[in-house]
């Protein structure tokens, strides 16, 4: 009658051995395989992926990526930060992605190649509990947070900016305009042409409106030879280019065809060619979207979602994807013309006087008074 309270005695303190073993485990800071989200923290550490798209733009590897690391850096400096560049390869992203979900990262930071088929790569990370951060484009499927630009606003400048050129020279229906948009597996580029069909409407006659696949100066100056052949001997007096990329495949176009006086062109992205041309006068405009808050938003954004926290930094709008609405964080685009690169790009340190201001363009600096 006696082993029955006996064995249960000794059930119980086995049990109380095992909890206080296990208790003094967990103080000892030893890893478990894999971490449980609710209890990282940014004094611990713990894993971050970083994925951007390409390296045709000069600005991911220059500017985007050391922003993003030294932020997380300062956040988290215990934590370790695993970087990838696509190279505009839609496929290679995912198989990226895929590796560093097998490594373990507890937030992605991604800025997809193709909005659509980086749902795959969403999803995957939803399978694995990893909340993905968007950055600069908004993917399809389940995202936690995203940070970017005012896309539709980016458009609706440029096409303000480039009726302020034209009205310069005359009535802004005197002549056709061409656009040259981005492609359609870029979120984006479909609120850039929304924005910028906004303003053009009723104020100019929009004679060919065309896409650049993959952005490329070279697909842009394919379309733009053909609207040069299809408009004959209409006077083109103005390009809306989506981008920076296409406003340098336009320009050449329109140089080759000896077409004079040079239409104003419009760009975005402040890259250094395109500021360089600004100084020339063979591009009208471009815009300037400040990549150190977008940076920095962006992995405050990645530590707070792995922590299971929420972001209160900035006040958030919700952005519309397939899967839902998205908490995001809308930046200002600020437009860069020939008589603004002071007291933006240079005031920013975005670039150096030195790097715009090479032997070749020297004397047209001086003119711009940099």
């Amino acid at each position: 009658m006696t082993a029955r309270p006996a064995l249960a005695r000794l059930v119980a303190t086995v049990a109380a051995t095992a909890t206080a073993a296990a208790l003094a485990l967990a103080g000892t800071g030893c890893e478990v395989t894999r971490a449980d989200p609710t209890q990282l923290t940014a004094q611990q550490g713990f894993k971050i992926g970083v994925l951007l798209p390409d390296t045709r733009e000069a600005r991911y590897e220059r500017a985007d990526r050391p922003a993003i690391e030294s932020t997380l850096q300062r956040l988290c400096p215990r934590c370790e930060i695993f970087y990838q560049n696509a190279a505009g390869d839609p496929a290679r992203q995912q198989t990226q992605a895929e590796t560093m979900l097998t490594q373990g990262v507890r937030a992605l930071i991604l800025d997809p190649v193709h909005a659509t088929r980086a749902a795959r790569i969403t999803a995957a990370a939803k399978a694995h509990d990893v909340p993905v951060v968007a950055y600069d484009r908004l993917p399809d499927g389940p995202v936690t947070y995203h940070v970017g630009f005012d896309a539709r606003r980016v458009g609706e400048l440029q096409a303000q900016f480039l009726l302020k050129a034209i009205a310069a020279g005359g009535a802004t229906k005197r002549g056709p305009i061409v656009m040259i948009n981005g492609p359609a597996s870029d979120p984006n580029a479909a609120l850039y042409r929304a924005g910028a069909r906004a303003a053009l409407s009723g104020h100019a006659v929009i004679a060919r409106e065309l896409t650049a696949a993959d952005w490329t100066p070279e697909r842009a100056r394919e379309q733009m030879d053909q609207a040069l052949k299809d408009l004959g001997d209409k006077k083109i007096i103005g390009v809306y280019a989506a981008n920076d990329s296409t406003a340098a495949g336009a320009i050449a176009a329109l140089a080759t065809a000896k077409i004079q006086p040079m239409p104003p062109v419009t760009g975005q992205d402040a890259e250094l060619s395109a500021v360089q041309r600004l100084l020339t006068g063979a591009q009208y405009m471009t815009v300037y979207k400040a990549i150190r808050p977008e940076a920095e938003a962006a992995a405050r954004m990645a530590v707070a979602a792995a922590t299971r926290r929420p972001y209160t930094d900035q006040p958030t709008v919700p952005r519309r994807n397939s899967t839902g609405e998205v908490p995001s964080v809308l930046l200002a685009p600020v437009v860069v013309t020939q008589q603004t690169i002071r007291a933006t790009l240079l005031a920013d340190a975005f670039y150096s006087r030195e790097q715009i201001c090479t032997a070749a363009f020297e004397a047209a600096c001086r003119a711009a008074r940099l």
